[in-house]
C-alpha cells in the first residue's frame, strides 16, 4: 500500500535517532548555532500572540490594557525575530551553509526570510497610526510602479488583515517546518576547521 511506502521512505529519510537526537557534535556548542533556535522561539511567540489578538479583533488592542500589553509584546516578538534570523542568515552564509549537500536547506532558509519579510510588511500597515498610514501609501507606491498594486493592494484593510494572519503565517510557519526537517536529515554544518574525517562523513 502507498501509506506502508511512504512510512518506510520517511523512515529512510528520518529515523527517529536522526529526528529526535539526544546528542550533537561538539561544535553545536557556540553562540553561532544559538540564532536558529532564538529564530524559532520568537516565531511561537509571534503565532500565540497573533493568533489572540486576531480573536479579539483590530479594535481591541487599541483600547484594551491587555491588548496594549499583547501588542508590545506581537511588537517586540517581530523585532527579536528579525534580528535573529538575520545574524542566523548571515552566520551561515559566512558559515557555508550549503557545504555538505546542504544547499536546499539553504535556499529554503532563505526562502522563510523573504517570506517573513512580507509578513512584517502587511503586519506594519495593520498599527492603524500615522507609521502606518505612510508606510502602507509609499508600498502602495511601490508596488504600482512594478505592477502588481492590483493584486497586493496595501491600502486595503480587510485583504491585508488576511495575509498578516493567516496566509502569510502559515506559509512561514510551513517552510520553518521544512527547514528543519532538512537540518534533521542533513545535520547542521560543521565549521571550516572541523575534523576532516567528519567532513568526508558529511560529504559522504
Amino acid at each position: 500500500m502507498w501509506t506502508a511506502r511512504v512510512r518506510k521512505a520517511a523512515e529512510r529519510a528520518l529515523p527517529p535517532d536522526r529526528l529526535l537526537p539526544d546528542r550533537q557534535p561538539a561544535f553545536v556548542s557556540s553562540w553561532v548555532y544559538v540564532f536558529g533556535s532564538a529564530t524559532l522561539a520568537a516565531l511561537v511567540t509571534l503565532v500565540l500572540s497573533g493568533t489572540w489578538l486576531a480573536l479579539e479583533g483590530p479594535d481591541w488592542w487599541h483600547t484594551s490594557r491587555v491588548g496594549h500589553f499583547l501588542n508590545s509584546v506581537h511588537f517586540w516578538g517581530v523585532q527579536l525575530f528579525f534580528f535573529a534570523m538575520v545574524l542566523h542568515l548571515w552566520g551561515k552564509f559566512l558559515m557555508g551553509a550549503w557545504r555538505g549537500r546542504r544547499r536546499t536547506t539553504w535556499l529554503v532558509g532563505a526562502l522563510a526570510f523573504l517570506v517573513s519579510v512580507g509578513t512584517g510588511l502587511t503586519g506594519y500597515v495593520l498599527q492603524q497610526n500615522f507609521a502606518s498610514q505612510w508606510i502602507s501609501t509609499q508600498a502602495k507606491d511601490g508596488f504600482n510602479a512594478v505592477g502588481i498594486g492590483a493584486f497586493f493592494n496595501v491600502l486595503n484593510l480587510g485583504q491585508m488583515l488576511t495575509l498578516h494572519v493567516l496566509i502569510m503565517p502559515a506559509a512561514v510557519v510551513a517552510i520553518t517546518v521544512v527547514h528543519l526537517l532538512l537540518v534533521r536529515h542533513r545535520g547542521v554544518v560543521p565549521p571550516y576547521d572541523a575534523a576532516e574525517e567528519h567532513l568526508s562523513e558529511e560529504l559522504g
